[in-house]
């Protein structure tokens, strides 16, 4: 297949996959199972991606921070949204150094898939125990949720199929946040430096290592624009389907999937 419709399918796949708890890098792995792997670079630049459709999606609470950045609720959002990821960067940053690197085969991602799913089941169900809560708004985010936020994202990057997105906004209601809503939006915030700070990283590793692999960069400028516009589409939607329903269907199809894996490709695939 052509290099360039192979990153095409894999950046729509990523797009789709980024925001909807089901793991992005684990559906990525899962495909270049058939399609060809990609290097680390292609993996994390891929994200940045769909995390560009937060920026757009996000534009007017992201220039109504930055107007108001002097209003003390405004502050303190941004406070906490720097506080999440500079746990994701200090702790990632750790984890890199100790040559943590994606997984070459399908198994741990499956197993990742299974437990996160049955993980995000138990969690619902402690969820849809609490009363009613109002919309999000900027106070709704404790310290706490802050740094419970950054630590599940440097988890779901150790162990892909775990979720970036589920992670964050499963830690943010355990940790206090009023609603799935306010979850969620921290969730999107946080995961855009998180993710172009991970980009920034893995381009520098890339051009410190004279040994590196040649990287096809027009192949990745199709994975990363075809993310941009899917993930744009899919966090629309997302965004209006929380704040009604819960992420149980998102659960089972993790399960499932994870399942189908474990069981019909061979051990060590």
């Amino acid at each position: 297949m052509n290099d360039l419709l192979i990153a095409l399918l894999l950046g729509i796949l990523e797009g789709i996959t980024e925001f909807l708890p089901i793991s992005s890098t684990g559906h990525l792995l899962i495909a270049q199972h058939w399609l060809g792997p990609q290097s680390d670079l292609f993996n994390i630049v891929v994200q940045s991606g769909a995390i560009l459709a937060v920026l757009l999606v996000f534009r007017a609470r992201l220039l109504a921070l930055a107007a108001g950045w002097r209003q003390p609720a405004q502050f303190d959002y941004l406070l906490k949204l720097g506080a999440a990821f500079a746990v994701t960067a200090v702790v990632g940053l750790v984890v890199r150094k100790l040559g943590w690197s994606l997984p070459e085969t399908v198994w741990p991602v499956a197993t990742a898939l299974v437990l996160g799913g049955l993980l995000m089941l138990a969690i619902e169900r402690s969820v849809a125990r609490r009363p009613a809560a109002p919309e999000p708004a900027l106070p709704a985010i404790g310290w706490n949720v802050a740094v419970w936020v950054g630590l599940a994202q440097v988890l779901a990057g150790v162990f892909p199929g775990t979720s970036r997105s589920a992670a964050a906004i499963f830690a943010a209601l355990l940790a206090g946040a009023l609603s799935r809503p306010a979850a969620a939006e921290f969730a999107f915030l946080v995961g855009i430096p998180t993710m172009f700070a991970a980009s920034a990283y893995a381009l520098l590793e890339y051009a410190g290592n004279p040994a590196a692999p040649r990287e096809d960069w027009a192949a990745l400028a199709v994975a990363f624009a075809a993310a941009a516009a899917t993930g744009f589409v899919v966090v629309r939607w997302l965004l209006g389907y929380v704040k009604s329903r819960p992420f149980t269907v998102f659960a089972f199809y993790r399960i499932a999937l994870g399942l189908g894996l474990l069981l019909f490709l061979p051990r060590g695939a």
